[in-house]
């Protein structure tokens, strides 16, 4: 078998020079983000002042971006409490009087959508057109939703234990108030998108928003509540994880969680000791397969979006790329050109294809890995350092080539603007290389042959793989099930089982004529003689 993880000796295109800068434009973030409008959302946090408040800021600039009221103990007691109160009449609701909540509200967000992209923008420091990716996945969640929600939670008849006797029902009930954590890197898709299941299955919200990126999750509560929905459903508290999470999980009759697989596992902890359901989106370490019959032209167009969406700040992007060796040249080629070439920008407009990391710990981690990674030998094929001069937070989009498993960004997660490069010969060297991960989130496929893909796809030990896509193919069909396996989580967002995960299955059956028991004069013998012929019975008639 060759070795995979070393060959370094692919072309240094993209070295040359530094990232261009992205045309100016657009409002900047404080014309935009103003007092009046921080004052305005601050006010749908659930907090006495007592607390304290704190600071964030524009990744974009480094300055003071807005100071917002943090939540105690006691405010996360009230925010369940009041959730309580309203939750039982929000789920006495028709669905369909529910449903048609989401769908104003999918109506409004595309109308206001500026307002959010601002925004998203102004506490991500992402690029305009990775901030509309999340426009793009709340409006298709609402959509999908607020149009199959009655589908998915109506009742449904099941074989009685006896037929033409018994006759039995699954019906759906809400769990109550869900609890909800939910992180800075996607933070309107990651809020809103993970909420509007559970408010259309009856269930209240309390949302523990990351607080650098509160202000849009603040934003889509106000929209929501002038789209139907009754304020006191959806409650948001802010403040430190190692705080005040604890408080929601302990507080929860369900929780919902996106964030790192370490403290994904304190929630899983957590929920468990008191018997509460837990899904968990988690980290992961995704693979992207260009195999020997690609076309690379497509396939480095999809490397770049796979790569270095929102800065690689995307649990779902590429952090290892392997590349068929007989098209690794010809690849790489095309891949460091396109990436050399990104414009880099955080004007609150359309033009940069990538903006700046959101904070001084992610650039801390992606220098820290690029650097060790050329100090132990690997080669940059493309950006490689951090742009000061468009910003505090930038750091160009990177390829290295030459990485051996000793170096951190070889398995540890960067999420960032790194991707690593590796050389296979057959198709099973790939894919074993792809599954070597305890992670298992997103994986892609490059093929001409989509028979061959989805046969590849098949044997990668990942909740979503896209064939001749990024990630965006499978994430937006939102009919169908998201999530990870292994370290990366449990359960599933998105289709049947992103809402019946809100949900408990209650049974109702009904017996009619006879009990299930002795009667009419039988003894327990002639009951169990009878039965037991029945049994027989329902085989032989292929009964379910």
């Amino acid at each position: 078998m060759t070795d995979i993880s070393a060959d370094a000796q692919a072309p240094a295109a993209g070295t040359a020079g530094r990232n261009p800068a992205a045309p100016g434009g657009g409002r900047t973030v404080g014309a935009a983000v103003t007092p009046a409008v921080i004052a305005r959302l601050a006010r749908g946090v659930t907090a006495d002042g007592s607390a304290g408040t704190a600071d964030t800021i524009a990744p974009l600039t480094g300055e003071k971006l807005a100071e917002l009221p943090l939540s105690g103990p006691v405010d996360v007691e009230r925010a369940f409490r009041q959730a309580r109160a309203a939750q039982p009449a929000w789920a006495a609701l028709p669905v369909r009087r529910r449903a048609a909540v989401l769908l104003r509200f999918h109506d409004l967000l595309l109308k206001r959508q500026d307002e959010v992209l601002d925004l998203i923008q102004a506490e991500t420091g992402k690029a305009r057109l990775h901030a509309f990716e999340e426009v793009m996945a709340v409006a298709s969640a609402a959509r999908h939703y607020g149009r199959k929600a009655a589908s998915y939670l109506r009742d449904r008849r099941r074989g009685g234990a006896v037929p033409g006797l018994t006759s039995a029902v699954e019906a759906r009930r809400p769990k109550g108030v869900v609890g909800q954590i939910s992180p800075w890197n996607y933070p309107f898709e990651l809020s809103v998108g993970d909420a509007l299941p559970a408010f259309v299955a009856g269930n209240a919200v309390v949302n523990k928003p990351d607080t650098q990126t509160a202000l849009t999750a603040l934003w889509a509560r106000e929209l929501f509540v002038e789209a139907g929905l009754p304020a006191e459903i959806w409650q948001i508290v802010l403040g430190d994880g190692p705080v005040v999470g604890p408080e929601v999980v302990d507080r929860a009759d369900y929780v919902a969680f996106t964030g790192s697989t370490r403290t994904g596992r304190e929630v899983a902890q957590k929920a468990a000791a008191r018997l509460v359901g837990a899904s968990l989106e988690l980290g992961g370490k995704n693979a992207m397969l260009v195999l020997a019959d690609a076309d690379l032209d497509r396939a480095a167009e999809g490397a770049v979006r796979a790569c270095f969406s929102s800065a690689g700040q995307l649990c779902i992007s590429i952090e290892r790329l392997y590349v068929h060796r007989s098209v690794a040249e010809d690849f790489l080629a095309r891949f460091a050109a396109r990436t050399a070439a990104l414009r880099l920008g955080g004007g609150l407009a359309y033009g940069a294809d990538m903006g700046s990391l959101v904070s001084p710990r992610q650039l801390e981690t992606v220098g820290r890995h690029v650097e060790e990674a050329v100090k132990a030998g690997a080669t940059v094929l493309a950006g490689g350092r951090a742009r000061p001069d468009l910003g505090p937070l930038f750091y160009e989009p990177t390829i290295l080539d030459g990485v051996t498993p000793q170096m951190a960004v070889c398995a540890e997660e960067t999420f960032g603007p790194v991707v690593s490069i590796y050389r296979f010969d057959t198709d099973d060297e790939a894919v074993a290389a792809a599954n070597a991960t305890p992670y298992g989130l997103n994986s892609s496929v490059w093929t001409r042959d989509t028979r061959r893909g989805r046969a590849v796809a098949a044997r990668l030990r990942t909740g979503t793989v896209n064939v001749n896509e990024a990630y965006a193919a499978a994430y937006g069909s939102v009919a169908s099930p998201m999530g990870g396996m292994g370290e990366s989580g449990l359960g599933r967002r998105h289709g049947s089982e992103g809402i019946l995960r809100y949900t408990e299955a209650q049974t109702v059956a009904v017996q009619r004529i006879l009990p299930i028991g002795p009667s009419m004069g039988l003894d327990d013998e002639a009951f169990a003689r009878l039965f037991t012929t029945g049994l027989k019975a329902m085989k032989a008639f292929r009964l379910k």
